[in-house]
Order: C-alpha cells, then sequence, then structure tokens
C-alpha cells in the first residue's frame, strides 16, 4: 500500500504536467494528420488540373455531367476560332502516370496548343477522374470500358459531342490520339463511336480487346479474334475507322509486338466491315519506306496499307531507339522523346486528310 508521501508525489506538480503533456498529444497527433491530409489533397488537385496560371491563352476548364458520371476536360481554343468558323477538333488522351493538363500532362507531352494555334483545331484535354485508377490510367483494360453507352467511352464520346456543341465545332472532323493506356482508350472509341470519331491514333497502345492476350502466349489469341469483337461491338454504325500507330522499337512497357498485332487486328476489322467475311475483299496493298536516321533524329519505318477505294487504311511509324514515349521535338514530360518524328504533327496532318463522311 502506497504511502501519503508517495501519493502526494504521484499526484505533485510534475505529475499533472506529464498528463496534461500525454493529453495534448493526441490533438497534435490529430492536427498534424488533417494538414497532411489538405496538403496531399492538394497536390493531387495539382497533379490533375494544374495550378491556375498553368492555364495559358484560348484555355477553358469544364466538366461534363451525365448520368454514368462526369468528366473534366480542359478545352483549347486557337486564335482562328470565332464561334462561327467549324473547326476540327482533336481529342488528346494521356497515359499512365500523366494527367490531361495537370503535372506531367498530355497538355505539354504534346504541345498541341502551339499546333492548333498555328493550323487552326481545337484541342480537347481529358483527365482521369480522382481514384478511378492508381497510377491514373485509363481502364481500356478493364471489359466494363469497353462498350458504348457506358463507362469511359461513354464518358469521352460525351465530352467530344459537347465540345462540339458548345464551341460549334465539325462534327466531321472529331478525332482522337492517346498514349499508352489512353491509346487502348482511343482505340475502344473508335470501335464503339466510330459515327463520333473520325479517326484515332495509337501511341503505344494496343488493339481492342487486348486484355485478353496473354503476353507469355500472344498466339493462342490472333488478332482476327479481337477483330471480330470490335467489328460487332460497332454493330450498324461499322465503318473503317482510319489508323495511324507509332510505336517505338525499344519500348519494353508495350513492345513493338504490340503495335504489329494492332495494324493487323484493324486491317481484319476493316475486311469485316467491307462484307462480314475476312476474306481480303478491300485487297490491301501495304508499302514499307524506310527513313534513315539524319542529325540525331531516329530512322523509322514508315508503313501505310490503302485500298483502291480509302487514301489509307493505316498508316504507322516504327520508331529505331525509342521507348516508351510520345516522340517530337518539343514536348515536355516523363515520357518524351526529342529525337523522335514528330507525333503531334503527324496526327494532325493524318486527321487532316481524313475527315469523316457525313453519311458515315
Amino acid at each position: 500500500m502506497a504511502t501519503p508521501d508517495q501519493v502526494l508525489e504521484s499526484t505533485g506538480p510534475q505529475s499533472g504536467r506529464v498528463s496534461r503533456r500525454r493529453r495534448r498529444w493526441p490533438r497534435v497527433a490529430a492536427g498534424v494528420a488533417a494538414v497532411l491530409v489538405v496538403l496531399a489533397g492538394m497536390a493531387l488537385a495539382v497533379f490533375h488540373h494544374g495550378l491556375p496560371w498553368w492555364k495559358g491563352e484560348g484555355d477553358h476548364n469544364h466538366v461534363y455531367e451525365s448520368d454514368v458520371g462526369s468528366q473534366r476536360y480542359q478545352v483549347h481554343l486557337p486564335p482562328q476560332y470565332d464561334g462561327t468558323t467549324r473547326l476540327p477538333v482533336i481529342m488528346a488522351i494521356h497515359g499512365c502516370g500523366m494527367s490531361g493538363f495537370g503535372w506531367n500532362s498530355m497538355k505539354s507531352t504534346t504541345q498541341f496548343n502551339d499546333l492548333a494555334d498555328r493550323e487552326g483545331f481545337i484541342v480537347v484535354y481529358p483527365t482521369q477522374r480522382l481514384f478511378r485508377n492508381a497510377l491514373n490510367c485509363w481502364n481500356s483494360a478493364d471489359p466494363r470500358d469497353q462498350h458504348r453507352d457506358t463507362g469511359e467511352p461513354a464518358l469521352l464520346a460525351g465530352v467530344a459531342r459537347e465540345v462540339v456543341e458548345t464551341y460549334n465545332a465539325d462534327p466531321d472532323q472529331v478525332h482522337v490520339a492517346g498514349a499508352s493506356s489512353g491509346a487502348g482508350t482511343a482505340v475502344i472509341l473508335a470501335v464503339t463511336y466510330p459515327d463520333v470519331f473520325a479517326t484515332v491514333t495509337s501511341v503505344a497502345g494496343g488493339e481492342y480487346g487486348l486484355n485478353q492476350v496473354d503476353p507469355d502466349d500472344p498466339d493462342a489469341t490472333p488478332p482476327e479474334y479481337t477483330a471480330r469483337q470490335a467489328w460487332s461491338q460497332m454493330g450498324d454504325r461499322a465503318r473503317s475507322v482510319p489508323l495511324l500507330v507509332i510505336q517505338g522499337e525499344e519500348d519494353d512497357v508495350v513492345p513493338p509486338l504490340v503495335a504489329t498485332r494492332l495494324v493487323e487486328h484493324w486491317t481484319a476489322v476493316s475486311d469485316l466491315v467491307d462484307d462480314g467475311v475476312l476474306n481480303d475483299s478491300l485487297q490491301m496493298v501495304e508499302e514499307t519506306t524506310i527513313v534513315p536516321e539524319d542529325d540525331g533524329r531516329h530512322a523509322y519505318e514508315r508503313t501505310t496499307i490503302t485500298t483502291q477505294d480509302a487514301p489509307v487504311l493505316v498508316e504507322s511509324y516504327l520508331v529505331d531507339d525509342m521507348g516508351h514515349a510520345w516522340p517530337g521535338p518539343d514536348g515536355e514530360g516523363l515520357f518524351t522523346d526529342h529525337a523522335g518524328p514528330d507525333a503531334s504533327a503527324l496526327v494532325w496532318d493524318f486527321a487532316r486528310r481524313h475527315p469523316r463522311g457525313p453519311s458515315e
């Protein structure tokens, strides 16, 4: 049993101070945690949406709302925009570890805005929604996001339609280009909404339904198999959507085989669109040109697949010594290659040569 002196000692002034300190610690810890949460939220906001002064002249932020959900995006209007002239539109979809118009953005990677200001087209940068993907990828490998009127395809097609309506853009010249996971989503959009998108560009991306292909045994799922799924998904809107493919030969994230399969897959889709049978009814002609290395620029192979009725069904670039990147001389970001061909210029040149016909 404690003596009176021991009781006094344990309940004296020093013991009271210790007790008060102990009571304060939970409040301090809670305050620190709250500050960290706020800072983390601010960092996420900057990553996704950038800082206010990152918006340039002609940049406008929007949120598309629908029954499917909401989608943030930024529109860049060139100086030629007057509200009456119907300008073309390019939707640029970022890859993993990127944003549409925030940090490490598709906007800075592609430098489309400068090109748009010179050439006179509208650029749209959607950005993946918070917490939809741990790496901020688009969910092109998720079967739930591979169909019309659902998920990401419905949101992005809705954005495209909203831009056309809001800015009186040309509905027959709406094009989509993507990088990596965004390239997969761009191909999905061409399959699910061929009535919206005139052309599609894939930079380091793959075919529709690529998630069904075993990387260790790709031959078990031939490109014709996924092509039939893509054609079926197109339904009565089916059309041959011109495809531009850009691939790095040294890409160890998306190997060149994936791009090779994409080309085979897409030509099979066009064959099916023609008469419903894989019979080479379009009598496609393939031509390859080698562009050698010059003044520090990567060499590359340019291949075109054409028919008698269409200028180009598929145009592809296999770039020597390039990894997982968007090539071009002026890009800024983690996934750029300044020695590669100018992908943004290639996208625009391909797009302007292939408007969608009014009846398509």
